[in-house]
């Protein structure tokens, strides 16, 4: 079966946003970061088929990424190349630039991603999309976690894990330090 990997930037003291929903304390990290990441993003990309945004996500994304070169963005043609499936009622097209258009899957997304899970392919990939995560981490449909540790505290902001949460045990499957002070860190669910 097909895993669900959740990929988010979140800063030392546990958050996704900052109190103003600003993802601000990252932003000026990957630009650094990006040269050094950016050959373990290729590599992670050749595991996945599917990128899954939320809409929120997708507006931010579809800004900037279908424009991108690889002679600033290393990943741009692989990330555009790939299919993505955006989860949104409220959106009727997701159109990406001169790329494919992206997939809308309106209502129940827990369904949805139980049939991708179970049709043939590689792994998917969800990216932001706070809302969709912690949604699919209710119904446990998580496989594993890749979380960049940013070494930044925001003093509040908005979690990536609600409270309370299901009791989860999770195995350290890699661990990578970034010269900018970010931490890599791979956890995938013992089931």
């Amino acid at each position: 079966m097909r895993k669900l990997i959740l990929e988010e930037w979140v800063s030392l003291d546990g958050y996704v946003a900052d109190k103003n929903g600003q993802l601000d304390f990252f932003t000026s990290l990957t630009a650094e970061q990006n040269k050094y990441s950016d050959a373990d993003q290729l590599m992670f990309l050749e595991t996945v088929d599917t990128i899954l945004l939320g809409r929120k996500t997708y507006e931010l994304f579809v800004d900037f990424w279908p424009t991108a070169t690889t002679d600033k963005e290393a990943i741009a043609d692989t990330l555009n190349e790939t299919k993505k499936i955006v989860f949104s009622n409220t959106l009727d097209k997701a159109p990406w630039g001169q790329w494919p258009e992206a997939e809308i899957m309106a209502g129940d997304a827990t369904a949805a991603i139980k049939k991708l899970k179970s049709l043939p392919g590689k792994n998917m990939v969800l990216w932001g999309s706070i809302s969709l995560a912690q949604s699919l981490m209710n119904e446990n449909l998580i496989d594993e976690y890749h979380i960049q540790l940013c070494p930044v505290l925001t003093g509040g902001g908005r979690s990536l894990f609600l409270h309370p949460m299901n009791y989860r045990q999770l195995h350290l499957s890699a661990i990578r330090q970034y010269n900018t002070g970010t931490v890599f860190l791979n956890y995938q669910q013992i089931k």
